[in-house]
C-alpha cells in the first residue's frame, strides 16, 4: 500500500467527491487517505458525514468508512497529508479559484473537477486522448504561483464528451461549423430522482451557463500552447442547445456538422473507432482499450444499454447520415459523472503522474 501516492478529496461528501471515491476504490496507483469538506461535516466519520445521501449504486468502501472528515478550508492541515488532490468542492467560483490555488502553493497538485480554473490562461484543461500535450503549460504556471510541486489542472465540461472527441477524430475533414443539442442527466446537477421529483416525466430547457461551456470549450481543448499560455483555436463555429432530461447518467447529444472536406460515411466510422491517443498508448489503469465505439443499430446509443461503456469511459456514437442542410449528423453519448467528472479527472491523474507532473512528496 505505501508505495500508492496518496490522495485527498477536496469535496468529498457531495456526489462528484463520492463518485471519486467508488473510482478510486482499489486503483492501482492512488489511495484515498484523506477526505475534507465544509466544516459542518469536518470532525465526523465519512460514514457519519455522508448519512443517508450515498448516491452511488454501488456500496461505500469499507476503507474509507472510518476517515475522519478535515476542514477543507484548513489548506496546510490537509495539504500536509497527501501527495496531491481531487477538488470537487462546492463554492462560488472566486472562492473555489483561491482554495485550488492555496493548495496548489503548498507544493499539492490539485486535479479539479471545477469550472472555477478553465479559463485561467496558464491552467491545462485535458481530455488526456485529446490534448496531453498542454500539460506542458504547468511549467509556466508554476513560475506565476512559485512552485516547484504545487499546481492546478483541470477537466472539461461534462457536457462536450459526446461531440469534442468526435469532433477530434474527423480533424482532417475540416469541420467548420457545428449545431449541437445536448440531453443532459440529472446527476450533472447533484441530483438523483429523490433529490428533484419534479424531473420525473419533466424535460427543462435550461441549464444555466452550460450553452456557452459546450460551445467555447472544445476550442480551448483544441487550441495550442504560446507566450506560455493556451490559446483557444478560433474553429470549428459550435452552437449548442442545452436540455435536462429524465435520466440519471448519460449526457446524450445530437449533432450536425459541415466539412471543408468530402468524407465518405465509412471513413468517418473508421476515423472513430480507430481513434486512440496516449491513455491508451501507455495503457494508464482508467483508459478504455477503445475510446469511441460506433453502433450501426438505427436505435443506438441509448442510456439505458450504452451509457456503461468502458466502465463509463468510452464515447458511444450512432446515426451517423448525411443531411440535407448540413453535411453529416450523428448522435452521441457519454457517462457525465464518470467520462465527465470524477473518471476524467482520475485519467487526467494517471497521465500527470506518467508524465512526472505528480510523484510522491
Amino acid at each position: 500500500m505505501s508505495e500508492k501516492l496518496k490522495v485527498g478529496i477536496l469535496g468529498g461528501t457531495g456526489m462528484v467527491g463520492q463518485r471519486f471515491i467508488a473510482l478510486l476504490e482499489n486503483h492501482p496507483w492512488f489511495e484515498v487517505t484523506t477526505i475534507a469538506a465544509s466544516p459542518r461535516s469536518a470532525g465526523k466519520t465519512y460514514e457519519e458525514a455522508v448519512g443517508g445521501r450515498w448516491k452511488m449504486t454501488t456500496p461505500m468502501p469499507e476503507a474509507v468508512k472510518n476517515i475522519v472528515v478535515m476542514n477543507v478550508n484548513e489548506v496546510e492541515k490537509v495539504a500536509s497529508q497527501v501527495d496531491f488532490v481531487f477538488s470537487a468542492v462546492d463554492m462560488s467560483k472566486e472562492e473555489i479559484k483561491k482554495i485550488e490555488e492555496d493548495y496548489a502553493k503548498t507544493e499539492t497538485p490539485v486535479v479539479s473537477n471545477n469550472s472555477a480554473h478553465r479559463w485561467t490562461p496558464d491552467v491545462p484543461m485535458v481530455v488526456p486522448e485529446i490534448n496531453p500535450e498542454h500539460m506542458a503549460v504547468i511549467e509556466y504556471q508554476r513560475k506565476r504561483l512559485g512552485t516547484k510541486r504545487g499546481f492546478v489542472a483541470v477537466k472539461p465540461n461534462c457536457s462536450i464528451q459526446s461531440y469534442a472527441p468526435v469532433l477530434t477524430a474527423w480533424k482532417e475533414f475540416e469541420p467548420y461549423e457545428v449545431v449541437a443539442t445536448t440531453y443532459q442527466a440529472i446527476s450533472g446537477a447533484g441530483k438523483t430522482f429523490k433529490d428533484w421529483p419534479e424531473m420525473v416525466e419533466n424535460i427543462i430547457p435550461y441549464i444555466g451557463g452550460e450553452e456557452e461551456k459546450s460551445e467555447k470549450e472544445p476550442l480551448r481543448i483544441w487550441g495550442k500552447i504560446e507566450d506560455g499560455v493556451i490559446k483557444p483555436a478560433q474553429s470549428p463555429v459550435i452552437t449548442c442547445q442545452c436540455i435536462r432530461v429524465p435520466v440519471l447518467n448519460g449526457h446524450t447529444a445530437a449533432v450536425f456538422v459541415k466539412f471543408k472536406k468530402n468524407p465518405t460515411k465509412e471513413q468517418l466510422i473508421e476515423k472513430l473507432v480507430s481513434y486512440s491517443g496516449v491513455p491508451q498508448k501507455l495503457s494508464l489503469p482508467s483508459a478504455p482499450k477503445q475510446f469511441i465505439q460506433y453502433l450501426e443499430e438505427d436505435n443506438r446509443p441509448q442510456v439505458a444499454l450504452d451509457v456503461d461503456y468502458e466502465n463509463g469511459m468510452g464515447i458511444s456514437v450512432g446515426r451517423l447520415r448525411e443531411d440535407t442542410v448540413y453535411d453529416w449528423k450523428f448522435v452521441g453519448l457519454s457517462h457525465n459523472t464518470v467520462r465527465g467528472a470524477a473518471g476524467g479527472a482520475v485519467l487526467c491523474a494517471e497521465l500527470l503522474k506518467a508524465q512526472g507532473y505528480i510523484e510522491k512528496k
